[in-house]
């Protein structure tokens, strides 16, 4: 049976982290919980998320509507149902303003990858959705193209949600993307970042399946693991364009098939053999979309 004030307490103290970090100024974010089929625990609206008591959260239905809680239930409610409603098995979504990975998404810029070994892991690609409206059903619709094949997602001009099983595990998505980007910049800043070589990343994610750990590149043929592929389709409709971090591309493999035979540069710029092959692997492209319409 779920022990309500213990969950009420942990989202308190998730609060209070996210607010001590610098994620939610004033009265940003929310948190909440699934406690039943039909019942989810929320923070209320206009309250700071660090100095929250059990006693102030609230309890709404699938579908919103308030159940409990002498507080107004938080207006982004919606967006957290959103994924309850896609993901059942997911207990908890947090939402809030992390500066650094905000920034890229008030940007527009995917984050890039084939860098840092626990994001391969645990994170993999990141995407960023279209703006809307917060507190709107269409601003909730957002993420759903994105929620069965991430656990955080980046929205555009607004900051970011995560989910998970536990209150803890939602809000450490959110942790691990933004520390993540704060080193892309400082690393940016000293004016160079270095990716991994293909084999590199591939082993990661060799790993990441011995463990366990669904990704969707695992799926994907020809995939161009360092270039977000999995969210390319989506870049468009979210004016997402890749302009401050451009990743070496690769060719050729499936993931996990081993190496490509063009291997990137050290310094992470393309070399002679790398600039030929993505050459060619474009003119591919682009005479099978031709013999398609004939």
């Amino acid at each position: 049976m779920t022990n309500l004030h213990k969950i009420k307490q942990e989202i308190c103290d998730i609060g209070d982290r996210i607010y001590k970090k610098g994620f939610a100024a004033g009265n940003d974010g929310n948190i909440s919980y699934r406690v039943s089929e039909k019942e989810v625990v929320c923070t209320p609206t206009l309250i700071s998320k660090g100095f929250m008591k059990p006693e102030d959260l609230c309890v709404v239905d699938m579908d919103g509507n308030q159940l409990s809680g002498r507080r107004k239930r938080t207006s982004e409610i919606l967006l957290h149902l959103a994924i309850m409603k896609d993901r059942p098995e997911v207990k908890s979504v947090v939402h809030c303003h992390p500066p650094h990975a905000t920034a890229f998404g008030i940007a527009r810029e995917p984050i890039p990858q084939c860098i840092l070994p626990e994001v391969e892991v645990f994170l993999g690609e990141v995407p960023i959705a279209r703006y809307d409206t917060p507190s709107s059903q269409n601003f909730a619709d957002t993420i759903l193209p994105f929620v069965q094949k991430a656990n955080v997602v980046v929205l555009a001009n607004h900051g970011t949600v995560s989910w998970g099983d536990t209150v803890e595990r939602a809000y450490w998505w959110t942790e691990v993307l933004d520390a993540y980007c704060h080193m892309l910049l400082l690393a940016r800043g000293l004016g160079r970042v270095n990716y991994l070589t293909e084999p590199e990343t591939r082993e990661l994610l060799e790993m990441k399946k011995q463990w366990g750990m669904k990704d969707p590149r695992h799926e994907m043929r020809n995939c161009d693991i360092c270039a977000n592929d999995v969210f390319r389709d989506s870049w468009k409709s979210c004016g997402v364009e890749q302009q401050a971090f451009t990743p070496p591309h690769y060719t050729g493999a499936t993931v996990g098939s081993g190496p490509s035979p063009a291997a990137p540069s050290s310094n992470g710029h393309a070399t002679t053999a790398e600039q030929e092959a993505l050459i060619q692997a474009i003119t591919d492209r682009v005479m099978k979309e031709v013999l398609k319409q004939k």
